[in-house]
């Protein structure tokens, strides 16, 4: 779509306005808004959607043609730009430090299990991970990761909570319809690859998810996963038979 300019001082492309309003956003930015955002800015009639991803995939067309090293991802919800998956080992090479941002296993433990079974209460999570789940929980919520969805109609009207949009960013997904079903899971677990790159990654300096910055005694590096009897980060204790003490 290339629109009639009313103004010679907004003399740009439909295509450069959608790039520079996806570069200049903080986070994911939806086709609505970016359609909203050029046309009161252009005081003309709004385009479609499918206008706006048209101009996005020229846009990613150009940037593959020019070996830019980031595209335009859809994620969350929607646009942003990323980084392409080749040049991570350069990326992670600059900002891995011993003050990287981490999720322990405890935290994506609970995730895990939220995001396959939500809505879900806290005590739906902890009869799953058979541990208390209230230090899981507050952390998730703290870092955004998880919302309150709504009210359980069990006795007591238990809180259920869900994944958010900075989930899906986080992960790379667009909906939570990507997220692999568990056939694939065990399929990516099962093969050799990953159980070469996994021993690789836990022997080198904790190559962790990047998240918020670690709080001082908070948090552990996940490769250093609690053992049965021995506690982790949120005073939980587990015993060989599954139970938890005190």
């Amino acid at each position: 779509m290339e629109a009639n300019m009313p103004d010679e001082h907004y003399d740009v492309s439909f295509d450069s306005a959608i790039e520079a309003l996806i570069f200049a956003a903080e986070e994911p930015v939806s086709g609505v808004d970016l359609a909203r955002s050029w046309s009161d800015a252009m005081r003309l009639e709004q385009p479609s959607v499918s206008e706006v991803q048209d101009a996005v995939d020229r846009i990613n067309a150009r940037l593959v043609e020019s070996e830019r090293p980031y595209r335009i991802e859809s994620w969350g919800g929607g646009f942003r730009f990323a980084t392409r998956k080749e040049v991570a080992p350069f990326l992670r090479a600059l900002f891995i430090t011993d003050r990287q941002r981490k999720l322990s296993r405890t935290l994506m433990e609970s995730l895990a299990i939220l995001a396959y079974r939500q809505p879900v209460s806290r005590s739906e999570l902890e009869f799953v991970r058979g541990v208390d789940c209230d230090y899981a929980v507050r952390k998730l919520l703290e870092y955004g990761l998880v919302d309150v969805v709504g009210r359980s109609e069990r006795v007591g009207r238990p809180l259920l909570y869900g994944t958010t949009d900075k989930f899906l960013e986080l992960f790379g997904l667009h909906t939570l319809d990507e997220l692999p079903n568990l056939r694939e899971l065990e399929s990516i677990l099962d093969d050799p690859a990953f159980q070469k790159e996994k021993a690789r990654l836990l022997m080198t300096t904790g190559v962790q998810l990047p998240l918020l910055e670690r709080e001082s005694g908070a948090e552990e590096d996940a490769s250093n996963v609690p053992v049965s009897g021995e506690d982790d980060e949120s005073g939980e204790v587990r015993r060989d038979d599954g139970k938890q003490e005190g």
